[in-house]
């Protein structure tokens, strides 16, 4: 998909905190529940799951 203007805070929010981007791009989902869970057993799993959730959708 294309990069979109709306994306950038996206990317910031998941690069500071991965499951405040997923939770922007796909809402309370089970998307939301996997990067918890990466995130908490390790921060660059999560890091690197909210930024292909960003791309993919």
């Amino acid at each position: 998909m294309a990069l979109t203007c709306t994306d950038i805070p996206k990317f910031i929010c998941a690069v500071l905190l991965p499951p405040i981007g997923v939770f922007l791009e796909k809402g309370c989902t089970y998307h939301l529940a996997i990067c918890i869970l990466l995130t908490i057993l390790g921060y660059i799993p999560g890091i690197i799951y909210a930024c292909y959730i960003i791309l993919a959708y």
